[in-house]
């Protein structure tokens, strides 16, 4: 692994990076789009080429190159506070070409080294995966019926997940996968570096210097939060080897499953005991303070299967500090369940409609 890792970077895995970039992303403090350097390749090639490689290569980045410029996107159409914003990080082309080259090579490792809980932006692995996986578990819960045990689904949603990744903990978590320790150094120069100001009507404002976080923009990002993620499916499988918690069979000769990961989007399934809740409390708890993750309880819930009473439910729901739904509506934005009125289940949303002046 980190004989590849460890060549040099050549002209063509940046020309590379360059194509697979897609050509009218929005620019950065540079005002360049990617179209910009396909189109005047010719030109620009030489010096843009020794620049990324200058990083890539001799890991000198200068500040200016990593300066980035935060567009604050609404998630809704009328945001009254800060957490309704999503902020996306315009970074220039030529920092973007160094990152993607980074990730190009990374990429290829990942099947090997995620386990198969997580089905976010891993190379031969469909999003489809785990909503049917979940969806099998889903409709077990639903129907289970006795006096035998039940089960809960956990929906966990991480508040701020990229803004929160501590830079201590991302490094030692490649460090741990295997890494060698100067790729790794190239890797943390690209996150560490980085500088902000804020763009508002046009305007540029502030500046800022961060301690922690990933960008959501950079190339690199995504690959970095999964294998930072990594560590939270490691410790589900420790306590599931240890006994503390047993994830859920639909059927006798079914395997169990005890959580699925899209990207910082959790789903636990455990049995509907203080035991199993307290660890899952604790696992939790452990990787959040190592990583500055933190659970958004507004947008987590739980579900239990139909066999647990209404007195357990309550004092199961209070260890995790969640709500109990009934059922889970969506994952990963399709529906858990659709009734005779398929259309709208699985519509988008009406935009309004724009009288012509």
């Amino acid at each position: 692994m980190n004989q590849e890792l460890l060549k040099e970077f050549t002209a063509d895995e940046v020309k590379d990076a360059l194509t697979q970039m897609f050509p009218f992303k929005s620019p950065g403090p540079d005002g360049m789009s990617p179209i910009f350097y396909q189109r005047f390749w010719h030109i620009v090639g030489n010096t843009t080429v020794k620049c990324v490689l200058n990083v890539l290569n001799n890991h000198d980045l200068n500040p200016s190159l990593n300066f980035t410029h935060i567009v604050l996107i609404p998630k809704c159409s009328n945001p009254e506070n800060i957490s309704q914003f999503r902020p996306i990080s315009l970074c220039n082309v030529a920092f973007k070409l160094a990152s993607k080259c980074i990730a190009n090579r990374v990429k290829p490792l990942l099947d090997s080294i995620i386990s198969p809980s997580q089905s976010a932006f891993i190379p031969g692995r469909l999003i489809t995966d785990n909503v049917l996986v979940a969806f099998e578990v889903n409709h077990f819960l639903r129907g289970k019926r006795g006096s035998k045990g039940g089960h809960v689904a956990i929906k966990m949603d991480m508040n701020k997940a990229y803004d929160r990744i501590e830079w201590c903990f991302l490094r030692g978590i490649l460090l741990k996968i295997g890494f060698h320790s100067t790729f790794v150094d190239l890797i943390m120069k690209c996150v560490t570096s980085v500088s902000y100001a804020f763009m508002m009507n046009g305007s540029q404002f502030g500046f800022l210097q961060p301690g922690r976080g990933i960008r959501q923009g950079d190339p690199l990002s995504p690959y970095l939060f999964i294998l930072c993620a990594e560590a939270l499916s490691c410790l589900l499988q420790a306590c599931e080897v240890d006994g503390r918690i047993s994830g859920v069979a639909v059927a006798r000769s079914a395997p169990k499953v005890s959580h699925l990961l899209f990207a910082d989007d959790t789903l636990i399934f455990c049995q509907a005991t203080k035991e199993s809740l307290s660890c899952v409390r604790a696992v939790v708890d452990m990787y959040g303070k190592a990583s500055g993750q933190q659970v958004n309880l507004q947008k987590s819930s739980i579900v239990f299967s139909r066999n647990t009473n209404t007195t357990t439910r309550d004092e199961l729901a209070a260890i995790l500090g969640v709500r109990i739904d009934t059922i889970h509506e969506k994952y990963l934005g399709l529906p858990y369940v659709v009734g005779r009125r398929k259309k709208r289940s699985i519509s988008l949303p009406a935009r309004p409609s724009v009288e012509k002046s």
